[in-house]
C-alpha cells in the first residue's frame, strides 16, 4: 500500500493525539509528544489541525508532524517504523519539495528521533546538523519532595495569572487569557496541569505546564519559565520539583524536557531538580 500524506482536520487531531501516546515510552528517544501539540493548541484547534501532518499505510498512521513553524517540522513516528525504508524515503521528498505542502522554500528544519532512518537520509540529501539540544529525564518511581514554596494548580479562573508569568518570563510572549482557555479545551489538556509558584509575598514567580501522556508513560514540561524579575531565587528549581510531583500524581512514569545546550542555566536548573541529562539531540536543517 502506497503511504499517503495527509492534514488531519479538527476531527483528527484526536487520533494523532492518540498515536502519539501510544508512541511514548520510557528509554524512547527524545521525540514529538502529546503534550507539544497540546501546548500548540493555545493557538486554537483549527490552527493546530493546519499545522498537523500525517503519514498512513493500509490506514493506519505511521508518523506525525507538527509545524511548530513554518519552517521547523517536528516529527516522529511509530517505534516499528524508525527504520522503514519506504517511510524515510517518502518523508524526505515530502519535507524537501515545498509543493508537497510540508515545508516551505529556503532554509527550513526538521526534528525528528535520531536513531531514524530519515536522520541518514536527510544527511545523504545535503542537509546537516544544527545546535545541540539537550534532553533530560526524572525517574518518578520514587517520591518528590516538597518544593518548598507555594504552588497554586491554574483552573479556568487563574488564567489571568498564569498568562501573565509566561509573559514576564519570555521575552516576546504573547500568550494571553484567551490563549489558556484554548490551550485548556484542547483534547490533551485532559491529562495536564499548569502550576505557578509564588514567593513569599504572595508574588506569582514561576510557572509551567506538564503533560501526561497516560499512566506508566512519560511526562513532558512544555514549558517553563521564571519571571525576569525574579531569577536567581531557585524558583526554576522549584516549579521544576512541583512538576515532577503533578505528573507522578497523574500516574506518569517519567518526567522530561528538552532546552537547547547553549543555555546552560536551564540545564543547570532541570539537573538541580533531580533530572539526568541525556545524549545530545540536533535538528537537520537545509540552507537557503
Amino acid at each position: 500500500m502506497a503511504i499517503v500524506l495527509g492534514v488531519p482536520g479538527v476531527d483528527g487531531l484526536g487520533e494523532a493525539v492518540g498515536v502519539l501516546r501510544e508512541w511514548q515510552h520510557d528509554g524512547a528517544p527524545m521525540q514529538l509528544h502529546p503534550g507539544d501539540l497540546g501546548w500548540f493548541w493555545r493557538f486554537g484547534a483549527e490552527a493546530t489541525a493546519a499545522a498537523v501532518r500525517t503519514w498512513s499505510r493500509d490506514g493506519r498512521i505511521l508518523a506525525v508532524g507538527l509545524l511548530d513553524q513554518p519552517d521547523l517540522l517536528r516529527l516522529t513516528m511509530a517505534p516499528d517504523v524508525q527504520r522503514d525504508e519506504e517511510l524515510a524515503q517518502q518523508l524526505v521528498e515530502d519535507v524537501t519539495e515545498p509543493g508537497r505542502g510540508v515545508l516551505l522554500e529556503g532554509k527550513v528544519n526538521v526534528e525528528a528521533p535520531m536513531c531514524a532512518l530519515i536522520q541518514d537520509l536527510l544527511f545523504e540529501n545535503g542537509w546537516n546538523a544544527d545546535e545541540p539540544w539537550t534532553p533530560l529525564r526524572r525517574d518518578l518511581a520514587e517520591p518528590v519532595r516538597d518544593p518548598g514554596v507555594r504552588i497554586e494548580v491554574i483552573g479556568p479562573g487563574r488564567a489571568h495569572v498564569r498568562a501573565a508569568v509566561q509573559r514576564a518570563s519570555f521575552d516576546g510572549s504573547t500568550f494571553a487569557d484567551e490563549s489558556w482557555h484554548a490551550m485548556a479545551a484542547g483534547s490533551p489538556y485532559a491529562d495536564a496541569r499548569c502550576l505557578v509558584a509564588y514567593d513569599d509575598q504572595g508574588n506569582a514567580v514561576a510557572a509551567v505546564t506538564v503533560w501526561s501522556a497516560g499512566p506508566g508513560r512519560p511526562g513532558l514540561l512544555e514549558p517553563m519559565g521564571v519571571h525576569r524579575e525574579h531569577r536567581g531565587h531557585g524558583y526554576g528549581r522549584a516549579i521544576t520539583v512541583a512538576a515532577a510531583a503533578a505528573l507522578k500524581e497523574l500516574g506518569s512514569s517519567s518526567a522530561i524536557v528538552c532546552t537547547p545546550s547553549s543555555n546552560a542555566g536551564a540545564v543547570a536548573t532541570y539537573k538541580s531538580a533531580g533530572f539526568q541529562p541525556l545524549s545530545e539531540v540536533r535538528d537537520k536543517y537545509r540552507d537557503a
